[in-house]
């Protein structure tokens, strides 16, 4: 340790033994399935759909298994900055977005930023829609970032989820 006592040796390298903690929880996480940290980006219309999603996330005899990271109540604020940083930051806390789609969808202007701030910041980013087949119109970025599309499935959105989300 070249002169320096223990004590500042661990202090300098907390940030070192910080990283490699994350490491290994994050390799953990990937070699035990765990469940992955979600965002849900939605127009508000659809609230009544987003929470049955979040209801059969918490279901332990549903595929679907992920901790919802959205915001659950809109800002009480007109401030979009504000509203941008606090979306931003679950968003940070995230390894992927959810993008529930419907009729509204295209219409919403934070829908098409949430997508966007998640490509960004280097999340894994799945669309979902219920029924028989998406919206007609879709969120621009859907195509632009060739978002995954899949049916509300629980199968299928827990494999697009967990594909999408990789590594991150």
């Amino acid at each position: 340790m070249g002169g320096r006592t223990p004590e500042i040796f661990w202090r300098d390298n907390d940030n070192d033994v910080k990283k490699l903690e994350d490491r290994v929880r994050k390799r953990l996480g990937e070699a035990s399935g765990a469940t992955r940290n979600a965002f849900i980006s939605f127009a508000s219309d659809d609230l009544q759909d987003v929470n049955l999603l979040r209801g059969q996330a918490k279901n332990e005899n549903s595929d679907i298994d992920f901790n919802d990271w959205s915001v659950k109540k809109p800002f009480d604020s007109e401030d979009a900055e504000y509203i941008r940083r606090g979306i931003r930051e679950r968003i940070r806390r995230c390894s992927v977005t959810i993008v529930y789609l419907s009729g509204q969808t295209a219409a919403s202007k934070w829908v098409a930023w949430e997508i966007e701030e998640s490509i960004a910041m280097g999340k894994g980013v799945v669309a979902m829609y219920k029924g028989g087949s998406p919206p007609t119109l879709l969120p621009e970025a859907i195509g632009k970032h060739n978002i995954p599309v899949v049916p509300w499935n629980q199968r299928q959105l827990a494999q697009a989820v967990e594909r999408e989300a990789g590594g991150r």
